[in-house]
């Protein structure tokens, strides 16, 4: 694929940044010619605070233990998304950042930037599944907090249930985002950004020390306009994140903040006609298809050494999401399609802490690290919802009526023991929750709702001298479900719903030899979920029912990187999800929306001397493997591969400029995938190009 200068379009809003910019790529060699040439000086954006990272691999990660901890000691399946990776990728959401990440799966939907919808190990887990910085994301049906790829400094995903130390959360596992943090050097960061579809992008990046050096800062910011292959459907973005640390030697303390305002298009649909058939149609109506959405959080981090051996940590968030969507469809109407528009409305607050203390020690041969713990969540959620059958002015024109509320209360206490002697690990983990939620239907009548329950993780492994590791482990989840199910949708009779929990047992192993950057994992799940609630809409009505699945499968993930230039990311996942109990006709079923095979590799290589200096180029394939479109499996969805591609060129003469263009499905590879029994179209085509400067 070619892109010419004539393919480039900047908004007006945009030209004057971005054509100084290349006035900096292009006069600054010019000027630079009669200069002594330095060494190369690398200036990272990642501040290595609680994700240390080299190029593609991490190497000690508090995100996945709340201790920092080797990623190759812990005795569970985790993949660390980096920096570098991202960088190097240039994804534009979530689901994309998770695209080359074993058993995560981000292609159940086609193109919706609207929400990360993303399953882990077969199970969905954007609702109770995303954490940040160690704290719950509580997210709701449209009002999902969107994560900024360019506001983070890696991600952590912890495969398999993780209620034992994080609370209420999927069988699946978690992704906890790591919010980029104040540098303890000097960092400064332009970019501008276009691409197809009219996009332009100007960011930055600021950080580095205060006058007092005890005290460091920094501030990321966005500003984007683009539209999308659809019509009326954009993906505007204006993003700020301010960050202060404090450190003393003792005491460490950051303030971590965030406000962004984003406009997506509201609806991402085509019309299915048949059952299993998508058509061309769009369902959106370009003249009705906002996607508001205003979102903030105010975050605080302490440590506090006490002594050698005791750590008060204590961490807090304050957090809003408000959304506002307009929607659209078709529905078939006298041999003919008539339109619907609908206006929905959502709002959560949510406060959130956790409060732990730590204690290093040894009893005997065992050398241990303890942490014991409380964290509370509290999230108001309302909902506003209005459907409309006359016009798109009439249900602008409209005042939407109250849907639905609620109020939920989590508890949980948590107890987590790393044990070590000689070359054996043990690591346990105990937790009790509990969850008291109040729910306000549309008449404003009220009901309670209290659950409560244990997890636990019990994992142990051992060390070779070759830096081979061997491990397994058994983790429970637990996850409250609200309302009422019926056992039998023909009938009235119902009861309040069950929590979800689930058990997994994992083995693994995990190859890290010392003194190389590399980190190889393979493992061996089987995931069993008891009283998931699903829709189910045979009877006519969509009823909630509960179902029994289960999980297994294998894993192998690779990343790496080389002296001699080359960047290596792998992972292969194969994996059944079986449906035990659950509506008729689906028991002994896969999971629909579930390839058995998944396979991704990404690798870069970086010229490091002779006349390609500073040129890097990267390529990458994803193959999602075939999958059932329904869960009464009569459906089948074929497979898909997309080619994704990336040019870099760091300009010798003037030290920390780089161009970079990203391609994304190169091949332009457009197939349906139906979930659940219905269907929607892969995106197409993406391309964006960027002009950065570093110092």
């Amino acid at each position: 694929m070619q892109v010419s200068s004539s393919d480039v379009r900047v908004p007006a809003l945009f030209r004057a940044p971005f054509r100084a910019l290349l006035l900096v790529s292009v006069a600054w060699p010019a000027a630079a010619q009669e200069a002594v040439v330095l060494d190369t000086v690398v200036i990272e954006a990642e501040s290595d605070q609680t994700l240390s990272q080299s190029g593609y691999v991490a190497t000690i990660s508090r995100q996945a233990t709340k201790l920092d901890t080797p990623v190759a000691e812990i005795p569970q399946a985790v993949t660390i998304v980096t920096q570098d990776q991202i960088e190097d990728q240039r994804p534009r959401t979530l689901n994309e950042t998770l695209s080359y990440s074993a058993s995560a799966n981000p292609n159940n939907y086609g193109f919706d930037s609207r929400f990360d919808a993303f399953t882990l190990r077969g199970f969905p887990a954007f609702y109770n599944g995303v954490f940040r910085d160690g704290l719950r994301q509580f997210n709701a049906p449209t009002a999902l907090y969107k994560i900024e790829p360019y506001g983070i400094e890696g991600i952590a995903l912890l495969k398999g249930p993780a209620s034992s130390l994080y609370g209420v959360s999927g069988p699946g596992g978690i992704v906890n985002i790591v919010t980029k943090r104040p540098k303890d050097e000097r960092f400064r960061e332009i970019e501008a950004t276009t691409g197809g579809n009219d996009r332009a992008q100007i960011a930055g990046d600021w950080s580095g020390p205060l006058a007092d050096d005890r005290f460091a800062f920094r501030l990321t910011g966005l500003y984007r306009e683009a539209n999308t292959d659809l019509p009326g459907y954009a993906d505007d973005k204006t993003y700020l994140a301010p960050a202060l640390s404090f450190d003393n030697g003792t005491t460490r303390a950051t303030l971590l903040a965030e406000w962004s305002r984003s406009l997506t298009g509201g609806t991402a649909a085509f019309y299915n006609p048949a059952y299993g058939v998508v058509s061309d149609l769009y369902e959106g109506d370009p003249d009705y298809n906002d996607f508001k959405q205003d979102q903030w959080r105010l975050s605080y981090e302490i440590e506090h050494r006490l002594t050698d051996a005791w750590t008060l940590r204590h961490s807090a968030r304050l957090s809003q999401v408000d959304a506002d969507l307009e929607y659209s469809g078709h529905y078939p109407a006298g041999g003919t399609l008539a339109r619907y528009w609908g206006h929905y409305l959502e709002k959560v607050d949510t406060a959130t802490a956790d409060t732990a203390l730590q204690w290093n020690g040894t009893s005997g041969a065992i050398e241990h690290e303890v942490l014991a713990g409380i964290d509370i969540t509290h999230a108001d959620y309302e909902a506003y919802s209005l459907l409309g059958y006359v016009s798109a002015a009439d249900t602008a024109a409209q005042d939407v009526p109250f849907a639905n509320a609620q109020d939920t209360k989590q508890t949980g206490i948590y107890l987590h023991d790393q044990m070590s002697w000689d070359n054996w690990r043990l690591f346990a983990s105990l937790r009790y929750d509990r969850v008291e939620t109040t729910s306000t239907a549309a008449d404003r009548s009220e009901s309670e709702q209290t659950d409560s329950g244990r997890s636990g993780r019990l994992g142990v492994s051992y060390h070779w001298p070759s830096g081979l590791v061997a491990y397994a482990n058994l983790s429970t989840s637990f996850a409250p479900n609200l309302g009422v199910v019926y056992d039998d949708v023909t009938t009235e009779v119902s009861r309040p719903a069950e929590p979800t929990r689930a058990t997994q047992r994992e083995i693994g192993l995990k190859y890290a030899p010392e003194g190389t950057n590399l980190l190889f994992s393979a493992a061996l799940f089987d995931i069993d979920q008891r009283d998931g609630v699903v829709l189910d809409a045979s009877s006519g009505r969509n009823k909630q029912r509960q179902l029994d699945m289960n999980s297994r499968g294998v894993e192998l993930e690779l990343a790496a990187n080389w002296d001699n230039g080359w960047s290596t990311i792998a992972s292969y996942t194969h994996q059944r999800v079986k449906i035990e109990e659950g509506a008729a006709g689906t028991v002994g079923k896969e999971l629909s929306g579930t390839p058995n095979d998944v396979l991704s590799v990404w690798g870069k290589y970086d010229f490091q001397d002779g006349p390609l200096a500073g040129l890097g180029l990267g390529a990458g394939v994803r193959y999602v493997g075939e999958s059932y479109g329904d869960d009464q499996n009569t459906l089948t969805n074929e497979d898909r591969a997309f080619v994704d591609m990336a040019v870099d060129y760091d300009l010798p003469q003037v030290p920390g400029v780089q161009m970079q263009l990203n391609v994304k499905n190169v091949f332009d590879t457009q197939k349906a995938v139906c979930t659940a029994g219905y269907c929607y179209e892969d995106e197409g085509r993406t391309w964006t190009a960027s002009l950065r400067r570093r110092f």
